[in-house]
């Protein structure tokens, strides 16, 4: 699998990673066994690096990549990058982001992987006037001096919060929401990463799912899933539920980008590879509920990269159909 600099890490990874949200909850339930048994398929694929949150399951899918990381040690098995995430299991308020939280936050994640130092910490998608106070950065800055975190980052909302966190010195990472369904982060985000050297971390790249091809206007997800709680925002950002984008326009969509997609080719992966093709990308983290998702994502990196004519079509359904709705809002 092609490697690329993780940022400021000092790390390479490949540019197939794992997101671990559904290893811990709100995409439905997934048993332990089987999400131990996603992470070593995703390992067998050439996959070294898995993205989590302290906030899932309350630390579930931290646990269950923690006793993944037991096994490789265990056996002598190439350990991943993990990156973790921490902010969200308390109010999203300012006065949160304080030195002491980052302390209690870090030791929990420690414990809960097992690891000495953690590889990159994240700041989950923190309120806007996080960016910029100083106090917060001094505070992630003095956990790399202490070797508690290795490296850190922001996951974002925004184009403008990337373009905040990018500007901070210390900053390793910056992860945000791309896809064929969300283009806006090509127009600075990306450009200003690179010039920068900060690592692009690329998240919900198939829109939860939309971009896999599989689901119809009859697909019914379940009440934990919040493709079904969460479509328009009711309990965290609706950019994080099929990217902001309309189901029904989504699905629309979806139907033009078919034609597009090589012979052997799963829509999936000419998702994935679309990202990858955006040189600025250090890593894209589809998730995977299983062995064949697993295999089948890290597959693409194996592509070869899409044509001109083919991005510019890609570009096409999007101006026509999704930028109307939601290039205004992330």
């Amino acid at each position: 699998m092609e490697a690329r600099m993780l940022g400021r890490t000092g790390r390479r990874v490949g540019v197939i990673g794992l997101g671990a949200w559904q290893l811990g909850a709100d995409w439905g339930r997934l048993e332990e066994s089987e999400a131990l048994g996603t992470l070593h398929s995703a390992l067998e694929s050439g996959v070294d690096f898995v993205d989590t949150a302290d906030e899932y399951g309350d630390g579930r899918s931290e646990q269950i990549i923690g006793e993944f990381l037991r096994w490789c040690a265990r056996t002598g098995a190439r350990k991943p990058t993990v990156a973790t995430k921490m902010g969200r299991r308390l109010p999203q308020e300012p006065e949160n982001y304080n030195a002491a939280n980052f302390r209690a936050w870090t030791d929990r994640s420690r414990r809960n992987l097992g690891v000495e130092r953690l590889d990159l910490v994240q700041l989950h998608c923190p309120p806007d006037p996080v960016y910029a106070c100083d106090e917060v950065f001094d505070a992630l800055d003095a956990l790399v001096a202490d070797q508690a975190i290795a490296a850190y980052g922001v996951s974002v909302r925004t184009c403008e919060q990337a373009l905040a966190a990018i500007a901070r010195p210390g900053l390793a990472t910056v992860q945000i929401v791309l896809n064929a369904f969300r283009m806006k982060p090509l127009e600075r985000v990306l450009p200003t990463a690179a010039r920068a050297g900060v690592g692009v971390i690329a998240r919900v790249p198939l829109a939860s799912g939309l971009l896999s091809g599989r689901y119809t206007a009859a697909t019914v997800f379940g009440a934990d899933d919040h493709r079904s709680y969460n479509r328009h925002g009711e309990v965290f950002d609706a950019g994080e539920t099929f990217s902001g984008v309309d189901f029904t326009t989504g699905l629309e969509a979806v139907e033009r980008l078919r034609p597009l997609v090589p012979q052997g080719t799963s829509l999936a992966q000419f998702a994935l590879r679309w990202i990858i093709d955006q040189e600025a990308v250090s890593v894209v983290i589809p998730g995977a509920r299983n062995a064949r998702q697993a295999h089948g994502n890290a597959a693409a990196a194996a592509l070869a990269p899409l044509d001109q004519d083919t991005h510019r079509a890609v570009q096409e359904v999007y101006d026509q159909l999704i930028r109307p709705q939601i290039h205004h809002r992330w």
